[in-house]
């Protein structure tokens, strides 16, 4: 994996094989932010990543300016792993949690202006993040919901769904809750 831009560009990182996250691929990756960074301010902004994984994404953001990167991860093994990138990397605005991210959404109360979601596809409960998001007002105003799924999973009748883009394997569904990121 490597970072595709920002202060941190061409950092390469590998995770170890008891890492069993799917990390979102370079490719889509750069999609992506490609298409983030034309379309909306990345400096400054708080960044939710939920299921961080190996943490590729929320690097990407703080390697871009965000202010603040908020991880949630269940595994301890993928926690460690991040912190230890951060260490290496010198990064000290992405902060993790361990933790559930369905119960950590119960009790979140932050506003975010992007949340970036890469649940495993064959989750269940991934159907429900767009209306938990938006239940739980967890967008700042103008703020985007970026929730990465396979193939299987369809969004557009979604009252918040804006689009659809998808790269290889990789789809991402955007909600936003204001027109003022519809053009994404």
């Amino acid at each position: 994996m490597r970072i595709v831009s920002g202060y941190l560009k061409g950092r390469r990182f590998t995770p170890p094989t008891q890492i069993k996250a799917r990390p979102t691929t370079d490719f889509a990756k750069e999609g992506l932010f490609n298409l983030l960074s034309n379309r909306i301010e990345l400096e400054d902004i708080a960044v939710l990543e939920l299921f961080a994984g190996s943490g590729s994404i929320g690097l990407e953001f703080v390697s871009r300016g965000a202010k603040i990167v908020t991880g949630v991860e269940m595994s301890a093994q993928h926690i460690s792993y991040i912190k230890k990138i951060c260490r290496e990397l010198g990064v000290s605005n992405y902060y993790l949690q361990r933790a559930d991210v369905f119960k950590y959404l119960e009790h979140a109360g932050n506003q975010y202006h992007v949340i970036f979601a890469d649940p495993p596809y064959q989750l269940k409960e991934l159907p429900t993040l767009p209306n938990i998001i938006f239940e739980k007002q967890l967008l700042a105003p103008g703020g985007l919901f970026i929730l990465e799924h396979g193939r299987e999973h369809e969004f557009s009748a979604h009252p918040h769904f804006v689009e659809e883009r998808k790269y290889g394997n990789v789809h991402f569904s955007f909600f936003s809750d204001t027109a003022q990121t519809a053009d994404i």
